[in-house]
């Protein structure tokens, strides 16, 4: 058993502090928001994690887990201090590494004894570095400490599974002494032979935006075939099959869709793209990821407009606001944008989302929100499903389409053959996919 300290209670903190105490560590999760602490307390989940709010009561009742806003109180305590507050995208790309930088001199100011600093948040190469001047900077005379580096790979969705199997663990460190205690603490992954990248922290950092780039950029090449096939009259969803068979290039992210979102993979690529900039190299690849994703997105617009004409007065129907199911997460949703885009032109939008519409209300605060996937079609001109949660996978496709003004629907999931949904009499539009020769 260990002392941890984990700074910040967002997506990764939180996953990663309830995870690390049902190792049978104790656990401090610490953050500066009172009402997300007070609400943790409470067992009030601040986002939506499926197993989460049961993983944090079982560690919590046990004593293993405990939250508080004393960076003090949990720095004085533990072995090991994990930093994993946010490092979101500024107006530029680059990621806004203050929080690190606030957290990496309160650290500092509390030290007493030998402490790991362990940099678990996203964040350009050499941020380690600057993290291990802070701290020297601060620190009492005579305190040693070691800084690492330990990505987190986590899905949302699918967060605890990842923390708790994961396809690997990346130990980024510059001393022997840190490479054993952070070895230590993930030792329970030695039982089910996770693979342990041991590296330095500087080749630990670029792995994550590595790792992510190129899951974008696999999304992003399958958008761009997706286009040519409507264009040659093929089928994507074929194409990706046959491709993904091949064991070289795998079946995982090769799902033609309206473009990447959420927290990670748009805002890694644009930070990728800003500190090879700063190291005078001009990536290729990752800017073509970032305009093949503009791309998409004014691709699935025109396909809205083209299949249910001027928006102008028209109603559509939204199914689906998270970027991806089993989150809430509405951060670079391609749902979110073009659902704005349809507004500007005009359109009225009436939406449903099994978890996200109280953070979709935030940025689409003129949208319609419904109680179910039935009441979103009354009356709409067209429906659009943008995220393919398994309830709408399912739906009474006699009763959606009596309850649409016209029977128009646009997958940009390809969820529905369309084939099967065009003999039902419905105008069907899917992405990267015509109909099969007669």
């Amino acid at each position: 058993m260990r002392r941890l300290a984990v700074i910040g209670a967002g997506y990764v903190g939180l996953v990663s502090a309830a995870c690390f105490a049902d190792f049978g560590n104790e656990v401090v999760c610490v953050d500066s928001d009172e009402g997300k602490i007070e609400g943790l307390r409470r067992l009030k989940m601040p986002f939506y994690e499926p197993g989460l709010l049961d993983l944090v009561r079982r560690n919590t009742v046990e004593s293993r887990l405990s939250f508080s806003t004393s960076v003090d109180e949990a720095v004085s305590r533990a072995e090991a201090i994990f930093i994993a507050v946010g490092t979101p995208a500024s107006k530029t790309g680059e990621a806004d590494l203050s929080g690190v930088r606030a957290v990496a001199k309160e650290i500092a100011l509390h030290m007493r004894t030998y402490k790991l600093i362990v940099q678990k948040s996203t964040v350009p190469v050499g941020t380690g570095a600057m993290v291990r001047r802070i701290v020297q900077r601060h620190c009492r005379r005579g305190v040693s400490f070691d800084v690492a580096s330990n990505p987190e790979f986590l899905r949302e969705g699918s967060a605890i599974e990842n923390f708790m199997r994961p396809d690997r663990v990346v130990i980024g460190t510059w001393t022997k002494k840190a490479e054993n205690l952070l070895s230590e603490i993930y030792a329970p992954l030695y039982l089910i032979e996770t693979p342990m990248v041991k590296t330095t922290v500087e080749t630990a950092e670029l792995i994550k935006y590595a790792a992510n780039v190129f899951l974008a950029a696999k999304v992003s090449f399958i958008n761009e075939m997706a286009r040519l096939c409507e264009a040659l009259g093929a089928d994507v969803q074929v194409v990706a099959k046959a491709m993904g068979l091949d064991r070289r290039i795998g079946s995982k992210f090769l799902h033609a869709g309206p473009g990447i979102g959420g927290s990670c993979l748009p805002k890694d690529t644009a930070a990728l793209v800003r500190f090879a900039d700063a190291a005078g190299l001009k990536l290729l690849i990752p800017r073509a990821v970032q305009d093949i994703n503009r791309a998409q997105r004014e691709f699935v617009l025109k396909k809205i407009e083209k299949a249910v004409g001027a928006l102008k007065g028209k109603t559509v129907g939204v199914l689906g606001l998270s970027f991806k199911p089993e989150t809430d997460d509405v951060r670079e949703s391609p749902a979110v944008y073009v659902t704005k885009a349809m507004l500007a032109r005009g359109a009225k939008v009436r939406a449903f989302d099994p978890a996200a519409m109280q953070a979709a209300r935030v940025l689409l605060p003129r949208v319609e929100y419904c109680k179910n996937a039935y009441e979103v079609c009354e009356g709409a001109s067209g429906l659009v499903i943008f995220t393919e949660w398994n309830e709408f996978r399912r739906l009474d496709l006699a009763r959606i389409k009596s309850l649409l003004r016209r029977p128009v629907m646009i997958d940009c999931r390809n969820i529905y053959e369309p084939d099967e949904l065009r003999a039902m009499g419905f105008k069907y539009y899917g992405i990267g996919r015509t109909p099969r020769a007669v």
